[in-house]
């Protein structure tokens, strides 16, 4: 069965991290470019984030220097690092490979 399921999301304040979690079954990632997505309520989901098959990145100016995305191919996972969060960030987060979409995760980030 072919299937993403994210991870790490939750509450934190302002300034603070995450690690999101991004696990593939049923394919191997590492032949997909990968992407993390967020919706925020009442907005449209967002590209925040790519990496492709050949490791190389790309971020939304939004959290250009703030986030990265990395892979570990041993592991067929995919990773989001937050960093220096900001209130804006609060979404759902959902990765993507192919065509098949993870459930998401909730990412709160509020004092």
């Amino acid at each position: 069965q072919v299937q993403l399921v994210e991870s790490g999301g939750g509450l934190v304040q302002p300034g603070g991290s995450l690690r999101l979690s991004c696990a593939a079954s049923g394919f191997t990632s590492s032949t997909y470019a990968m992407r993390w997505f967020r919706q925020a309520p009442g907005k449209a989901r967002e590209l925040v984030a790519t990496i492709t098959s050949g490791n190389y990145t790309i971020y939304a100016n939004s959290v250009k220097g703030r986030f990265t995305i990395s892979r570990d191919n041993t592991k067929n996972t995919v990773y989001l690092q937050m960093n220096r969060l900001k209130p804006e960030d609060t979404a759902v987060y959902y990765c993507s490979g192919g065509d098949t979409w993870g459930q998401g995760t909730q990412v709160t980030v509020s004092s």
